[in-house]
């Protein structure tokens, strides 16, 4: 069975967002021309680019993996919805970490995206749950 076209569209969405993130820690670098570790500054592009970055790697592969699991399977509409909502959120966030003045003061932007990955991550594993059963 063949994942659902929304699914593979999340899936390479969230590929993306973690490689061109990661693209741009390298390219942030080097334009700063530090080549380990990072800026302590939480306002220092690199730090909020290496931060971006690391938080995607954090949830992009779990996200895809249940996005992939619940794509073989014929779901109902609103888990697609829920697909498209959690990569939503995951390309609000590194939005807000990057947009960000500082990444020492909260941002809307990245408080939003936080509790739509929460929220979307953990609607997709009990989904993925209940399906099994």
């Amino acid at each position: 069975m063949q994942p659902s076209t929304v699914a593979v569209f999340c899936i390479a969405a969230l590929a993306l967002l973690l490689f061109l993130s990661g693209l741009y820690v390298s390219a942030t670098r080097a334009r700063f021309r530090i080549l380990c570790a990072g800026a302590d500054d939480p306002a220092h592009a690199l730090t909020k680019a290496v931060r971006a970055h690391g938080n995607t790697a954090e949830y992009a592969a779990m996200l895809a993996l249940l996005i992939y699991l619940l794509g073989q399977r014929s779901s109902a509409e609103w888990v697609s919805w829920v697909m498209v909502g959690v990569t939503a959120s995951r390309y609000l966030l590194v939005m807000g970490v990057l947009a960000s003045a500082t990444l020492a003061r909260p941002n809307p932007f990245r408080a939003v995206a936080a509790l739509g990955t929460y929220v979307g991550g953990t609607v997709l594993a009990l989904a993925l749950l209940f399906a099994a059963a």
